[in-house]
């Protein structure tokens, strides 16, 4: 028989292993949702203004979206096509030729980011006709680019299930 202290100390370290596996399930469970995560950006760029107001193509600037693994930040050149003679007189857009004058990548902090161990093909998704507010939501209308979606296995599962995309295990991780 164990005495009453014993028991107590039982119930105790019970309790304690309870609530700690709990933690660590809904930890895990959180683990790379980071939705409404919307850093400050070194340069404040506006979306809303350029894909929104001024209607320019996703793919103008995420060249590579539709031929690579990736959506890839553009290059400075890129901005330079338009800001060599829009709005030159702004601050920012100074900041912007700056760099490019002085070959300096802008160190943009990335908002979309997938576990490492995540294998996701922008090329395979565009071929599919899938819009890129599915995943980055309506980027149009940011000022501030901000995760919308988990972008966690769920999410996916249930986006490849709705389409009748693969499900297995290595579609998406090698």
């Amino acid at each position: 028989m164990l005495s009453t202290l014993e028991q107590r100390i039982l119930k105790g370290v019970g309790l304690l292993l309870i609530v700690g596996l709990a933690g660590t399930v809904i930890f895990l469970n959180r683990l790379g949702v980071n939705v409404g995560y919307a850093p400050t950006q070194p340069i404040l760029f506006s979306h809303k203004k350029h894909a929104g107001d001024n209607q320019i193509p996703c793919m103008y600037c995420h060249a590579n979206a539709d031929k690579s693994r990736h959506a890839t930040v553009p290059e400075l050149s890129v901005c330079m096509n338009c800001h060599s003679v829009v709005k030159t007189d702004s601050p920012l857009i100074q900041q912007v030729q700056k760099a490019y004058k002085e070959n300096k990548p802008i160190e943009w902090i990335k908002v979309h980011d997938l576990p490492d161990f995540v294998f996701f093909n922008h090329k395979r998704h565009m071929a599919k006709g899938i819009d890129c507010a599915t995943c980055h939501g309506d980027v149009k209308n940011m000022d501030k680019i901000t995760q919308v979606e988990t972008l966690n296995m769920g999410f996916c599962v249930n986006c490849h299930r709705e389409n009748k995309a693969p499900t297995d295990c290595y579609t998406c991780h090698h």
